[in-house]
């Protein structure tokens, strides 16, 4: 099964369950798992890849996550006709790279 994630520009980034897998326990573990999909929808950052230029971090602070106050990061792939998540997990800070888009400051 797949799950379709809408990203900030209203893009569908699918999700697949091999993917879920890789990570779903590390996010279990930090109380992250949850926040994906507001993670890509409503992203703080986003980062290009500096190892893969098809690929972005999305970064959202959230708090009260398990242990502290952590970025949730999600790595989405985008191809020509397609787009996926590749990865997940909970960071203290951002990695170095080039910014894509940033929110709006209230």
């Amino acid at each position: 099964m797949v799950q379709i994630l809408k990203d900030y520009r209203g893009r569908d980034d699918r999700l697949p369950d091999e993917r879920i897998r890789h990570f779903a326990s590390r996010l279990a573990r930090n109380e992250m798992y949850d926040l994906l999909e507001e993670t890509v929808a409503e992203p703080d950052f986003i980062i290009q890849s500096r190892t893969d230029p098809k690929a972005v971090i999305n970064y959202k602070f959230h708090r009260g996550t398990k242990g502290s106050d952590k970025y949730l990061c999600v790595v989405v792939k985008y191809e020509q006709d397609d787009a996926y998540v590749l990865t997940a997990y909970p960071s203290d800070e951002i990695k170095k790279g080039t910014l894509l888009w940033e929110k709006k400051k209230k």
